[in-house]
């Protein structure tokens, strides 16, 4: 059976459940005031010492409500909203919407269960590893129930470093067993991705040789981050901490040096500040204490690089730096500012690294808020010049005086098509069937599409393959198919004349109304239609081209 029938089918039978969705808050936050117009303050300075053909950036004005609706939906629920959503949205014309509506969504099951997976990519990879000791699935089980919480970040980085037990039953260990190989733990890999993940930093390179383009990081720290992990066993009780003995000594961590070949222990030390090292704990609790300590600055704006990497498609410091390659506090770079990220962290630190705050801080700036449509976006006085076009937008998005553009992911792409076949919200609350069926399709059309994997956040460019699975692929003729349990199907019938058909179609699949001329050729075409069933198959080429168009692929 076609799976829009199936999800239309369904659908109505969970009618009951789709009715109490959760309420539109009444609270208005705004104890982030401060901050947000630090944020927006240093964007605006920004602007103003960044000239474009010898003038200051003038910044794209306001996204309509819908768009940033449609953002925050992509960013924290990894699909569109639905027309119910949007209709409850349009309807509420209480103050600073967009910012209850962030709470809203975060209060959702939908944000804890879609950040974790994208959270999670940065901490184990995408890879499903050795299945005996290493349960991917449980380490996100468990991410999404402490963002339920609200967990402090920083508690939960702890526990992914320093947990101890199996990894059933303690699953924030999968963390360690990601990077069990060969009946070891491959200390350099966790030492690696600790930097990278929790303090934005490479120093992969210095593992066999001091750096040869930063002279920060020298082999010797790398050898003693390390040799944190290098107590780490596994024993029937799961993985501990334990140093080996012979002869009742303990036996330090022991490497093979890469140019005498002889063998040498290694102590545990960090490449600066020991002072924040506690005495006491096991190795890895101490270094998990140094990673977070109040005082390590690199912890809190890596956070906020991460974060905000994740709601904008892109990191902040883009291009000169990767997500997880940002400079030293304190350091300057002539091609890039990162004193947002101080400002960002120093309140995320002060509010107990409280992540929900931080999404609804970044959410509530002007660069998020901002059109991703500027005049500069014109053609240049010398027509055909795209070079000239194409700098001007390039120095726009990177100062973001100007929403930047990136593709979406593969399971957004799929979650808003499947979205897109139902005029009712497909969340926790939808019948079990149907997100098990949203579930498998996912799965199915990622590996056909393509999934980045753990470099999630470098820029690509769509493939040929995407495009003709997008045109031609059995997803998108079942969602797109008009029947009677189908949002394709329904709206002709509920939609009361074809320009309401028309608009209805179009906030459902872009989440806005259409143009004059979308309109204008969409109705002739429902006026020209003999019948219903040639009614039907407009409304079902209308989601083909919806499908796949440039928009419906794009964040903006």
């Amino acid at each position: 059976m076609p799976v829009g029938v199936v999800i239309g089918v369904v659908l109505l039978v969970g009618w009951a459940a789709s009715h109490h969705r959760v309420a539109t808050p009444d609270a208005v936050p705004h104890e982030i005031d401060d901050v947000v117009q630090q944020a927006d303050a240093h964007l605006e300075q920004r602007w103003q010492t960044t000239t474009l053909k010898g003038q200051p950036l003038q910044p794209a004005g306001p996204a309509s409500d819908l768009q940033v609706l449609r953002r925050l939906s992509l960013a924290l629920h990894g699909t569109v909203p639905s027309l119910e959503e949007i209709r409850q949205f349009e309807a509420d014309d209480r103050p600073r919407k967009l910012r209850r509506w962030t709470v809203r969504m975060m209060d959702d099951q939908r944000f804890a269960n879609y950040f974790a997976e994208r959270l999670a990519r940065g901490f184990v990879g995408t890879e499903g590893g050795t299945f005996v000791l290493f349960r991917r699935d449980r380490f996100t089980s468990w991410l999404r129930a402490e963002l339920r919480k609200n967990r402090p970040y920083d508690e939960i980085v702890r526990q992914m470093i320093a947990a101890e037990g199996l990894w059933t039953g303690e699953p924030a260990t999968n963390f360690m067993t990601a990077a069990y190989n060969d009946k070891t733990f491959d200390v350099n890999k966790l030492a690696g991705r600790s930097v990278r993940a929790f303090l934005g930093q490479r120093i992969d390179c210095a593992q066999c040789h001091d750096h040869k383009l930063d002279d920060r990081w020298k082999q010797h720290h790398f050898e003693g981050l390390a040799a944190f992990f290098g107590q780490s066993r596994l024993s029937p009780f799961g993985v501990e901490d334990r140093a080996a003995e012979k002869d009742g000594k303990p036996v330090e961590y022991v490497i093979e040096d890469r140019m005498t070949l002889q063998k040498r222990a290694v102590k545990p030390a960090v490449p600066f500040h020991p002072e924040w090292l506690p005495d006491a704990g096991t190795r890895r609790e101490r270094l998990a204490a140094w990673i977070t300590h109040p005082d390590n600055r690199r912890f809190e704006r890596a956070t906020v690089n991460r974060v905000w990497a994740l709601l904008f498609g892109r990191q902040y410091t883009y291009p000169v730096y990767a997500v997880d390659d940002l400079p030293d506090p304190g350091d300057l770079h002539e091609a890039t500012d990162t004193k947002l990220l101080d400002i960002l962290g120093a309140d995320f630190r002060r509010h107990d690294y409280d992540l929900r705050r931080l999404i609804l801080t970044i959410t509530s700036t002007k660069a998020f808020r901002m059109s991703s449509k500027h005049p500069a976006d014109l053609p240049p006085e010398s027509a055909g010049d795209e070079a000239e076009l194409n700098r001007r937008m390039e120095q726009l998005e990177n100062n973001y005086a100007v929403f930047p553009l990136s593709r979406l992911r593969p399971e957004q792409v799929i979650g808003s098509m499947i979205q897109s076949a139902s005029i009712r919200t497909i969340d926790q609350n939808s019948n079990l069937f149907v997100r098990f069926l949203r579930a498998v399709r996912e799965s199915d059309f990622v590996r056909e599409y393509g999934d980045p994997g753990g470099d999630e956040l470098v820029e690509r460019a769509g493939t040929i393959p995407q495009a003709l699975l997008r045109m031609n692929g059995k997803l998108t003729r079942e969602t797109g198919k008009a029947t009677p349990f189908t949002a394709a199907g329904r709206i002709p019938g509920v939609a009361g004349g074809n320009e309401h058909c028309v608009e209805t179609a179009y906030l459902v699949v872009l989440c806005r109304r259409p143009t004059k001329a979308e309109a204008g050729h969409w109705n002739e075409r429902l006026q020209s239609a003999a019948d219903k069933q040639a009614r039907a198959k407009v409304v079902e080429d209308m989601y083909w081209a919806m499908f796949n168009s440039p928009e419906f692929s794009w964040n903006h």
